[in-house]
């Protein structure tokens, strides 16, 4: 059998390379004869780098700001072709870069990603992919922008601070000193979040209750982001107040299709696009995908869906090996996931099932390795089919 390995990471617990390598010692543990090929996958979020990496391309580090202000270690990446950058959010405005305590999407601001642009651009990059998924912000790219060279005044001329609690303050919106190299840029937003800039499926009321956002917070959020997008609909002349998928990363998004001319596209697609997904598929036997947990967000377009969809396009099954499942198992099914298979077997902690995540993959894996070791038995026990004419 030759079975394509392509999960993404189990949020807190294994990256995406860890999932996959745990699927393919279970695999082999089951004594399944197969060949094996991995493809970790990421829709935008955690791990994005490390996707489009894998099969070649260089990392460049660089000091620049996280959530806070403070300063941190990042990375962004250029792929072999040399004119195109990845830039993944979460590495410098993620929240996993904050303590518990520290999640507050008022102060938290994306200006490190504005320092990740920035460097890219000046490595010469004509084309330039940011992932969306991780963000510990509600700043609308204010942020991002303002390291970017923008200006957001308030009523005084004075520079507004940077964070979503002060998108209220400003009052004019300079673009002059934006680079003029970004009009020949090509921005490719890596999302699969639909959801709009404003309103109650917007980025203040879906996301920020995640970041630590009280619910006096998201009201908060939601007037600034207001605020600063009519701004930027009367003063920059794009208005995205109402564009689906503006709300991604705490309309990072918006700001990106705004002020850089950005376009969405859907991450895992990207990807998978990247990593050549549909000529491996041509002869497999089986995709087996995953996430820690496959719930309802996952039926709307993240990676392992993507993964499915495109799989059922060339006849290929996919089963889902997940740390937990709170998704519809007939959605799950219409969207090409044959079987789900989660690695928890017996009522246990999530601290506990977070440490021995590992093991419990490759033990999952080697259930699955005797599922479909019986279903060859069967297929070969067979009677041949009888021809007419006695042949």
């Amino acid at each position: 059998m030759k079975i394509i390995v392509a999960s993404g990471a189990y949020k807190n617990s294994l990256s995406a390379e860890q999932v996959a390598d745990a699927i393919g010692r279970g695999l082999e543990r089951s004594l399944l004869q197969i060949t094996l090929h991995y493809i970790p996958i990421a829709d935008g979020g955690n791990g994005t780098l490390n996707a489009f990496l894998r099969n070649g391309g260089e990392t460049l580090e660089l000091t620049t700001h996280d959530p806070l202000g403070r300063a941190v270690r990042s990375a962004f990446g250029v792929l072999p072709d040399g004119r195109t950058a990845v830039i993944e959010m979460a590495l410098t405005s993620g929240l996993e870069l904050l303590a518990h305590e520290e999640r507050d999407p008022l102060r938290a601001t994306t200006y490190g990603t504005g320092q990740l642009l920035q460097a890219a651009l000046d490595t010469g990059a004509r084309r330039i992919i940011v992932g969306m998924g991780g963000s510990a912000t509600v700043d609308g790219g204010a942020g991002c922008m303002q390291a970017l060279g923008v200006r957001l005044l308030d009523a005084e001329g004075i520079d507004v601070e940077p964070g979503g609690g002060n998108l209220h303050r400003i009052r004019t919106i300079d673009v002059s000193r934006l680079d003029p190299r970004w009009r020949s840029v090509e921005v490719v937003i890596a999302s699969d979040v639909d959801n709009p800039t404003l309103g109650a499926a917007g980025a203040a009321a879906v996301f920020g209750p995640q970041k630590g956002a009280s619910p006096e917070d998201v009201r908060s959020l939601e007037m600034n982001l207001r605020h600063f997008f009519t701004l930027v609909a009367e003063q920059v002349g794009i208005d995205v107040r109402e564009t689906p998928g503006g709300g991604a990363a705490g309309a990072l998004s918006a700001g990106l299709m705004a002020f850089l001319g950005g376009r969405i596209q859907s991450g895992i697609d990207l990807l998978l696009e990247h990593s050549q997904f549909d000529d491996l598929l041509s002869d497999a036997d089986l995709v087996i995908t995953g996430e820690g947990q496959m719930d309802e967000q996952t039926v709307h377009g993240k990676g392992p869906i993507g993964v499915a969809r495109r799989a059922r396009a060339h006849g290929v099954p996919t089963v889902a090996i997940v740390g937990g499942l709170k998704a519809d198992d007939a959605l799950l099914h219409d969207a090409g996931v044959w079987a789900v298979l989660p690695i928890v077997t017996a009522p246990m902690p999530l601290d506990e099932s977070i440490a021995n995540a590992a093991d419990l993959v490759e033990r999952a894996a080697i259930r699955l390795g005797y599922l479909l070791r019986l279903e060859s038995t069967f297929e070969s026990k067979k009677p041949p089919v009888r021809r007419q004419g006695g042949s």
